[in-house]
């Protein structure tokens, strides 16, 4: 029993972690049909905030506020120089986006240098659950993730922000026709995703290294989240992570974590050949 709550609480760490930069790509890519290649980079820039924010003698919860805003007025820039010219032309987004993280790689490796940097976490008491004990952060992690993702689904259901996203989505030349804005909501779409993707930075770094390149080992996974719970699809984003996450977790606990990684990709791929749609078609 005690192994079986542990592999589960494992698999939820794991699970809310891609679901957090999947929540930004699900937005940006399943939402907006970008292909964003320079969203691992946005997690990074959210590590590295809690890293400056820490080292400045701020606190983690100073970081979780700022690392959105960060990320928030990063994505509006790019969205405005770069993506906004690039949206009726897929493989020139895919070009530009990798150029994107290439760039934002190499700044942060001159700013910072290439060591990993330190960061803690707000807390480091373990808590007993079920007859194991468990470090409190991931607990708080994973009540937080889907805190986040509940709030998303309000704003996207219940806001007039959410319905303009909807409307463009469907039918962008309707919806100028009706009023919007298509622009602005791309824009701000757009801002958003890279806002969640710094969030999602600033809650991964205190359990992993934080290096300018700690954001490229979740771009793969976080797509393939996207891809298998359903494009466009933010209750996909949940099932997409619980497959990924799920999967990864009880695989590592037999094979190497590469080969565990491997496999869940693989059966990625299979899914989303055999159901394009998705587990949760939008």
């Amino acid at each position: 029993m005690p192994d079986i709550v542990s592999l589960s609480l494992n698999a939820l760490t794991l699970m809310s972690i891609l679901m957090l930069v999947a929540l930004g790509l699900a937005i940006i890519y399943g939402l907006m049909g970008i292909i964003n290649l320079s969203h691992g980079e946005f997690v990074t820039i959210g590590a590295y905030t809690l890293f400056t924010v820490q080292a400045a003698g701020g606190s983690f919860w100073l970081a979780l506020v700022v690392a959105p805003v960060v990320g928030y007025l990063l994505g509006t820039v790019l969205e405005i120089a770069v993506i906004r010219r690039l949206y009726d032309r897929p493989i020139s987004t895919i070009l530009a986006t990798w150029g994107l993280s290439l760039i934002l790689q190499q700044a942060i490796i001159l700013a910072y240098g290439a060591a990993p940097r330190p960061v803690t976490a707000p807390f480091e008491a373990s808590v007993q659950v079920l007859g194991i004990t468990y470090p409190a952060y991931r607990l708080f992690l994973i009540v937080f993730a889907f805190a986040v993702m509940g709030t998303c689904v309000l704003v996207f259901r219940k806001t007039p922000f959410g319905l303009d996203v909807r409307a463009v989505i469907q039918n962008a030349g309707m919806a100028r026709a009706l009023g919007v804005n298509a622009e602005r909501v791309y824009r701000r779409a757009f801002a958003s995703g890279a806002a969640l993707a710094a969030l999602a930075g600033v809650l991964i770094a205190p359990l992993v290294a934080v290096t300018a390149l700690m954001g490229v080992n979740y771009l793969a996974r976080s797509f393939f989240v996207v891809l298998v719970g359903g494009a466009g699809s933010i209750p996909g984003v949940v099932a997409g992570s619980a497959f990924v996450g799920g999967l990864e977790s009880l695989l590592s606990t037999t094979v190497p974590i590469t080969v565990a990684q491997a496999s869940v990709l693989i059966l990625a791929v299979v899914i989303v050949r055999f159901r394009p749609q998705g587990l949760v078609p939008a």
